[in-house]
């Protein structure tokens, strides 16, 4: 049979329901892997192995008692470092939290529990989340399998390092400019970035300008549907509340989307942005594929311009004080923490406040030319997975997140929107580097691009195209 590791979510969960594998095995599997391997992609920052195999350990015994068994029980999930898991330690990526442990568990991670995953530990992510590459002072550098000498991409670097190296077999990941849809992109994964208030962040993590949002990241549609069927929820006190699903996501993955009015745009919004030729062949290929699916792919007029641009950074700068930092400890955060916090201390209310609404009236005219199609097909990043360490080899934090801009600047258009967003692994280079593509879609419509993925999944074969990474 195929090793462990290379089942995916729903076989091993339908392995665990016929006792062909127990939870305990499973874990035990990936856990090894982690031990062997991890130190080459830097994917996990808190493995919990002790913790991983009492959760297995319990969820054989509800198998043996003949409960019904959950959805996703004895299945591998690992946790991003942005989100808490009650007694374990959480850093957010940063040094100035060492020692501290989340007092409670957050309602989406209580959810994927009450699914039956194991959780094999805690992933790296940048210091808060705030870059879209993954390299700090509390874990190695998130590398993709696919050239260990490049950055798995941030802010759920190290949730997409892990499944593209076999480490787990899917993750969570969370997105707030692209912190899915961009590691998916650079490792080769599906990722979904789900409508706004799709997911709740209680009872704790705030939902102020609803740009972030958790989501699923995996190797097939189908794994990522069953994922983020798992963690949809709201609870009391949550600012934003999607629209119901008018399919469910794990149904949606074997429904025919029909004929899509599809609208295409490789412009990006960000002044000095440049497209590299290879994401570019991979936009043309995507238009072609799903072109010959059935669809109807369109060139769009913009619905952004750049004035969106330092309406968007003022927010950035803002959200990067949100978290507490004792001042003796300020040394400890990164030059671009340092660089984005001083701007978000300096920025006043009244600003802030201009900035939220001035994007707001973009997004209702954006609206106007987004609605008129189905979905809408971009590049996720402006160039093939970077060497580590490129975003920051110029000593000025500014230029630092300009590059990020330049690197990323179609992806977080729709978290200021809320509309869903997912990253398709369709490309790769001559050497062998993944690039991804973007479908968008209507708000609430997350089912509309899990159907079509699914089928664009289908027509490309198999995980993509069968293809792993060589340290697989």
């Amino acid at each position: 049979m195929a090793h462990i590791h290379d089942l995916t979510v729903l076989e091993l969960a339908a392995a665990v329901r016929r006792r062909e594998l127990s939870p305990v095995e499973i874990t035990e599997h990936y856990l090894d892997r982690i031990e062997r391997l991890d130190a080459q992609v830097g994917a996990f920052v808190t493995p919990t192995p002790e913790l991983a195999l009492d959760q297995a350990r319990d969820a054989e015994a509800l198998l043996l008692s003949g409960a019904e068994p959950p959805p996703l029980l004895g299945v591998p999930v690992p946790i991003k470092d942005l989100n808490l898991v009650k007694d374990v330690p959480i850093l957010f990526g940063s040094a100035t939290y060492e020692g501290f442990v989340a007092p409670v568990d957050d309602s989406m991670v209580e959810r994927l529990r009450e699914a039956g995953t194991i959780m094999l530990g805690k992933t790296a992510t940048p210091e808060f989340g705030l870059p879209c590459y993954t390299e700090t002072y509390v874990s190695p550098p998130s590398r993709t399998p696919w050239d260990l000498s490049r950055s798995a991409g941030g802010s759920s670097g190290g949730a997409a390092a892990a499944v593209a190296a076999g480490l787990a077999p899917a993750a969570h990941g969370s997105d707030g400019a692209g912190s899915i849809r961009i590691p998916a992109s650079v490792c080769g994964l599906y990722g979904i970035k789900p409508t706004r208030g799709r997911i709740s962040f209680a009872p704790i993590l705030p939902d102020l300008a609803g740009l972030s949002t958790s989501g699923p990241i995996a190797r097939t549609v189908a794994d990522a549907a069953a994922l983020l069927e798992a963690m949809a929820h709201n609870q009391p006190g949550d600012l934003y509340v999607a629209p119901p699903s008018p399919v469910g996501f794990t149904e949606a993955v074997t429904r025919d989307p029909g004929r899509l009015r599809i609208g295409r745009t490789a412009t990006p919004v960000v002044p000095g942005a440049v497209v590299h030729p290879e994401v570019l062949a991979a936009y043309e290929n995507a238009s072609a594929l799903l072109e010959s699916l059935g669809h109807e792919v369109v060139d769009m007029p913009p619905a952004f311009g750049a004035s969106i641009v330092p309406e968007f950074e003022k927010l950035w700068f803002c959200f990067a004080g949100v978290h507490p930092v004792n001042p003796e400890m300020e040394p400890k955060l990164r030059p671009l923490t340092r660089w984005l916090r001083e701007r978000g201390f300096a920025t006043p209310a009244p600003v802030f406040l201009q900035a939220q609404s001035a994007l707001q009236t973009a997004t209702r005219f954006g609206f106007l030319v987004m609605n008129e199609y189905d979905a809408i097909l971009s590049p996720t990043v402006t160039e093939p997975p970077v060497p580590v360490g490129w975003f920051e080899d110029v000593e000025d934090p500014e230029e630092t997140f300009r590059r990020m801009e330049r690197f990323a600047p179609f992806a977080a258009t729709y978290n200021v929107s809320g509309q869903p967003s997912v990253n398709l692994p369709l490309h790769w280079t001559p050497e062998g580097l993944p690039v991804g593509v973007m479908l968008s879609g209507r708000v609430g419509a997350e089912a509309t691009l899990i159907s079509v993925s699914a089928q664009v999944e289908a027509a490309v074969g198999g995980f993509w195209g069968e293809r792993r990474p060589s340290m697989w």
